[in-house]
C-alpha cells in the first residue's frame, strides 16, 4: 500500500512537471515567433490547449515565466564564460577571452538576451536574489579579483571594475543590436577589444 502511495505521488509529481514544461516550451516559441513583448497568458493555455487557471497553476503571472527564461539565459552565459576563461591561465587574458565569449552569447541567443537585460544592467538586489545571476557575477568577479593581486595595484577595488567591465560588455552589444539585426560586425569585434583591452590597462 505505501509503495502505491509513493508511485501515485511520483506520477503527480511527474506529470506536474510535464506541463510546466509544456508551458515554458509553448512560451519560447511564441517569443522566438513574436518576441517577448507579445508573450501573454493566454497566447500560452491557447498554444498548449490548457485553461488559463492550468497555467496560474504553475506560475503566479507571465513575470514568473520569464524569470525561468532569465535564470536559463545566465546559466547558459555563464556557462560559455566558464569555458572561455579556462583557455589562458593568465586573468588579462581571460578577460578578453570572456569579454568574446559574453558578445558572441549575446548575439547567438538574442532572445536570451533581451529577456536578461529587459530592464537594463540587472540591480545589485536582483542579483543577490537570483542564484544564476550570482553565479554570473561571481565569474567575472574571481578573474578580476586575480588580475588585480598580480597588478601593482592591489588595494584597487574589485567591485567597482567589477561593474565597470560588465557596463562595457553590455553597453557594447546594446549599441550593436541596435545599430545592427544581422550580429556583430568587424567594427564591432575591434571596438570591444580596445576598451577591454583599456579596461585591463587600467588595473596594471
Amino acid at each position: 500500500m505505501i509503495r502505491k502511495s509513493l508511485g501515485i505521488v511520483e506520477r503527480k509529481i511527474r506529470q506536474k512537471q510535464e506541463v510546466r514544461n509544456s508551458i515554458l516550451l509553448a512560451a519560447w516559441q511564441l517569443v522566438e515567433r513574436e518576441g517577448w513583448q507579445a508573450l501573454s497568458i493566454r497566447k500560452i493555455a491557447d498554444a498548449i490547449e490548457y485553461s488559463i487557471p492550468v497555467i496560474y497553476q504553475h506560475f503566479d503571472n507571465k513575470e514568473a515565466i520569464l524569470l525561468e527564461f532569465i535564470k536559463q539565459g545566465f546559466g547558459l552565459l555563464t556557462q560559455e564564460l566558464q569555458a572561455a576563461r579556462t583557455v589562458s591561465p593568465l586573468p588579462s587574458q581571460q578577460l578578453m577571452d570572456m569579454a568574446r565569449a559574453y558578445s558572441k552569447f549575446a548575439f547567438k541567443h538574442k532572445h536570451y538576451y533581451q529577456l536578461m537585460y529587459g530592464m537594463g544592467m540587472p540591480a545589485c538586489e536582483t542579483v543577490n536574489q537570483v542564484e544564476e545571476m550570482q553565479a554570473f557575477s561571481q565569474v567575472l568577479l574571481q578573474v578580476i579579483g586575480e588580475a588585480i593581486a598580480q597588478s601593482q595595484r592591489p588595494a584597487t577595488n574589485d567591485f567597482l571594475k567589477f561593474h565597470t567591465y560588465w557596463s562595457i560588455l553590455h553597453g557594447l552589444v546594446s549599441i550593436q543590436m541596435i545599430e545592427s539585426q544581422q550580429g556583430p560586425n568587424g567594427w564591432h569585434d575591434q571596438v570591444l577589444e580596445d576598451a577591454v583591452n583599456g579596461f585591463i590597462q587600467s588595473m596594471n
